[in-house]
């Protein structure tokens, strides 16, 4: 058996008992010190609270995908099983869907040290879209950090709009307090650069510090636009700071020199003529990123399924690869398995880490394709990875007995800001050997690293309790949630953090017994808070504060909401005099009307008639809207043909209402903009709003009416449209109107106030009803508890006089709505009143539904789905070849469940029996 180093590194740590590579016994912990990291409790600081650094995302992530809307279960009586609408889905190629997930891929705070200075500059994206860069300024003062924005005290922003949302910020310190600032001079205050890359542009930005205000500020330098491909990952090279590399989707790679480019601000950069074509390249690689090795002509690049090294110091690049998907062997199912995430090491610009979907391996690049040490990580798609020092982590401890531990060891981050688990896996040298023993003699030859201890998880909103009954309550919050909100919407959580380095870190707290770091998170509430960890050897389970408050209830962030402050405007209430509506409900409209109609009209200014110009004009819109057809034949029959979509007795007798109405009244409720008067409010002219009559010809109420489009006051560039509007006039108050131009010959009662138009709206349904079950089949007519639909083909009464041909209806009553017995009448009844739960609809005609000899290409094919006739208001179109594919899927489904679905086969068989 091979006993070599190499050999103890194919066992990962977490996946097998007794790993090789893991240091756990009592003996070694006694010399590795506390390797778990708690909030220390009061000393959460908030910082800054502004949604203007946090941003909400814009469109917000939804689940309902293609397949999702396709199919929103699985479930035996669902329409479209999963696997049939994943199918369709994948007709039409890849969905474009925001998702939220990959917005939180990276840390949303970068830090930048200032020399010379007790003070550090976070940036962070901000703007509307996230296309703009934002920054401030924490400076330590009196054992405090102080924040630094603008003199508004807002967010310091960069002057220079990206327009487009920000990926990723990269800063680059500057060592030498003199240094190359982009316009090919020098500069003493320059501190650093920026790159900041959008899905398709890189631009670069030098740091200055201002000599007057003492304020940071952004120069930018120039920039780079890909038109034919998206950027993926671009780093900073650590040994010439003015250069940098650009990875794209398609693997091509770019390096950037600040300095040979600052002639013009549209860099050019130069393209490596790197080949992947004998690297085993995929059609399903996706390219993550890249950095400098230890050389600046050897570049690490990693995709999903293999990590590269790209030497180009001599003629040519030469391409090694350093790991593959297939060297984690049966610890991770390989046919699976993907790389997620990669980041170079801090040790030294050898080692870098590499997370799959299972496994964290740090590798070496001198140690192609053999990892020197394994963890099963046990997180949930993990976006983000970075190696930090033990010494910063521990950092101002008041004892040295892990001295040794501290200066060696080094520290993994792993997790995902999305679903808000990080962990760290402790790393370093072998325990030391005592001087002159053979052991020590091999360590200095052998370089091999060793997991300290097991992975711990790492709280870094520091205000979650991890007790059982927490756990257990937050997890039954999110259950309770719809399955369309995500949970995050809900929680505050972390968007981004830095850990101070540690002079300032000593300034700003107390030594603790052994060491700790200071955290600086944004959350996605919008608030930038800083709190201290402490080393411990044993993870704190329940935070009492966290224990009692935090999670009670979920409660909104603003990671998708941009409201940061109260409402700041003037609250002036506006009171209206609505006697209609109160003589309406009262029952006495008939009365307020004509006492109205009564009184002399008071001022000298009066309405003048419609012009005879304008009364054709209305005329002939009216016409087009179908209110002509009832001079020439009942109004009750040009209602009935006038049902396209199923409509309820109550909506066919408001239509026929509406048919009876005269012209003149006609004229009154409807109107065009010019011919309305502006009205008075708060000694201002408002113009008044009213809502387009569509273009099909149909009778009110109309069905689906697009908003006008027009501002609260015409102007030159908005001028007044002839579009017809209404109705601008309620109906009751139309049909109290005709009533008492006819002398109110339908009153109960000889006085005015007999009226109704409520008595009125229900005779007209009685008298709806009446028609349709007289047309209806003699077996066939049903009272509300009985069957679901009868026929009304008969036409026994000649009533249909524009028509040559009867036409075809049914009379249905919704199962919802549907009361067998006189028992559950009360209570199961969604409408007690026939008018609302029976509903008209018109059928296809017999030799559109049976002929079966055209091809349908076009809003035709959908005739045969149901009996009911589907009217499309839009435009005439064809389907292609890809859409009729996924067409005729979706309709044998749909078919097999329309013959499962007992209630439609009922309302089927009456069609059928009415078509024979």
């Amino acid at each position: 058996m091979d006993f070599s180093e190499e050999w103890k590194s194919v066992f990962p740590i977490g996946s097998v008992f007794g790993a090789p590579r893991l240091l756990s016994s009592p003996s070694s912990k006694a010399i590795l010190g506390p390797l778990f990291f708690n909030p220390k409790p009061q000393t959460l600081t908030q910082l800054f609270n502004s949604p203007s650094i946090c941003p909400p995302l814009l469109n917000p992530p939804s689940g309902l995908s293609l397949s999702r809307f396709l199919s929103t279960s699985t479930t035996l009586d669902s329409p479209i099983p999963l696997s049939t609408a994943s199918s369709i889905a994948s007709l039409f190629g890849p969905q474009l869907h925001d998702n939220a997930a990959s917005l939180l891929a990276h840390n949303r705070l970068q830090f930048l040290r200032c020399p010379h200075d007790n003070a550090v500059i976070i940036f962070f994206s901000t703007g509307c879209n996230h296309d703009q860069v934002g920054f401030l300024l924490l400076s330590v003062k009196e054992r405090s950090l102080q924040v630094v924005g603008d003199p508004k005290g807002g967010v310091l922003t960069a002057k220079k709009c990206l327009n487009q949302r920000i990926v990723k910020i990269l800063v680059n310190p500057v060592a030498d307090s003199v240094y190359f600032d982009g316009n090919d001079s020098c500069s003493s205050n320059v501190v650093g650069y920026l790159l900041v890359y959008t899905m398709s542009s890189v631009h670069w930005f030098s740091v200055k510090i201002s000599e007057i205000s003492e304020r940071p500020v952004l120069v930018y330098v120039g920039c780079k636009i890909f038109k034919s491909c998206s950027i993926v990952d671009a780093c900073w090279s650590p040994h010439l700071l003015e250069e940098s590399m650009v990875l794209l989707e398609n693997g091509s790679l770019f390096l950037f020199d600040l300095k040979s480019d600052s002639s013009d601000i549209y860099f050019r950069g130069t393209m490596l003529k790197v080949s992947w074509e004998d690297s085993g390249n995929s059609e399903n690689r996706k390219w993550l990123g890249c950095h400098f090795s230890w050389h600046p002509r050897v570049l690490i690049v990693a995709g999903s399924d293999a990590v590269f090294l790209v030497d180009w110091r001599h003629d040519g690049f030469k391409v090694t690869c350093l790991a593959n998907i297939d060297m984690f062997g049966v610890y991770a199912p390989i046919e699976k398995e993907r790389f997620l995430v990669f980041s170079k090491a801090v040790s030294d610009n050898f080692h870098f880490v590499l997370a799959s979907d299972h496994i964290l391996a740090l590798c070496d690049v001198r140690k192609p394709l053999m990892p020197i040490l394994q963890w099963a990580h046990g997180l949930d798609k993990p976006c983000y990875v970075d190696v930090f020092r033990l010494s910063q982590l521990r950092s101002n401890s008041r004892k040295s007995t892990h001295e040794w531990a501290t200066a060696s060891g080094f520290g993994i981050i792993l997790g995902s800001f999305w679903n808000c688990e990080f962990s760290l896996f402790c790393y370093g040298p072998p325990l030391p050997a005592h001087k002159g023993s053979i052991a020590s003699e091999i360590s200095k030859i052998s370089k091999s690293s060793y997991s300290w201890d097991l992975p711990s998880d790492l709280l870094l909103s520091g205000n979650k309790c991890r007790c059982g009954s927490c756990l257990v309550r937050e997890e039954f919050l999110k259950d309770a949630l719809p399955e369309w909100i995500d949970w995050q919407q809900k929680k505050d959580i972390v968007l981004g953090f830095g850990i101070l380095s540690n002079d300032l870190s000593s300034l700003l707290f107390e030594s603790d017994e052994f060491g700790g770091f200071t955290l600086i998170r944004l959350m996605s509430s919008g608030k930038l808070e800083s709190q201290r960890y402490y080393a411990s050897w044993d993870l704190v389970r329940k935070l009492e504060a966290a224990h009692r408050d935090q999670l009670l209830c979920f409660g909104d962030n603003l990671l998708y909401s941009l409201e940061d402050e109260e409402y700041k405007f003037p609250r002036r209430f506006k009171y209206l005099k609505l006697d209609y509506l109160s003589a309406y409900i009262n029952g006495n409209i008939s009365q307020v009307l004509d006492s109205n109609m009564t009184k002399p009209c008071k001022g000298s200014q009066q309405r003048e008639s419609f012009s005879i110009d304008f009364h054709e004009i209305l005329c002939e819109k009216l016409k087009i809207c179908g209110f002509s057809q009832f001079r020439t034949s009942p109004a009750i029959s040009v209602v009935f043909n006038d049902i396209n979509l199923p409509t309820s007795v109550h909506e066919v007798a408001l239509r026929s209402i509406w048919a009876s109405l005269p012209m003149e009244l006609l004229q009154l409720a409807f109107s065009s903009y010019s011919e309305f008067l502006e009205v008075l409010l708060d000694k201002k002219v408002v113009s008044l709003e009213f809502l387009v009559v569509p273009d099909l010809p149909q009778l009110p109420p109309f069905f689906l009416r697009n908003p006008s489009s027009r501002s609260s006051r015409w102007s030159h560039k908005v001028p007044h449209s002839n579009a017809l509007v209404g109705p601008v006039l309620p109906l009751p108050i139309l049909i109290t109107l005709h009533e008492l131009q006819n002398g109110c010959p339908n009153s109960q009662d000889e006085e005015i106030g007999g009226f109704s138009p409520e008595v009125e709206l229900s005779n007209r349904c009685s008298e709806v009803m009446q028609v349709a079950r007289e047309m209806a089949m003699p077996d066939s007519t049903v009272e509300p508890d009985d069957e679901d639909a009868v026929s009304l083909a008969n036409d026994r009464d000649n009533i249909w006089v524009d028509s040559e041909k009867p036409k075809s209806f049914f009379l249905h009553c919704p199962v919802a709505v549907h009361c067998s017995t006189e028992v559950h009448r009360e209570s199961n009844c969604v409408h007690k009143d026939g008018r609302f739960g029976f509903l008209i609809s018109k059928v296809h005609e017999k030799e559109s539904i049976h002929n079966n000899e055209v091809e349908n290409v076009g809003q035709e094919l959908f005739d045969d789905l149901c009996p009911i006739q589907l009217k499309f208001d839009a435009a005439a179109m064809d389907f292609s070849s890809q859409e009729l594919k996924a067409y005729n899927l979706l309709k044998r489904h749909f078919s097999k469940w329309q013959e499962e679905f007992k209630p439609f086969r009922g309302f089927y068989s009456r069609f059928q029996k009415q078509d024979k």
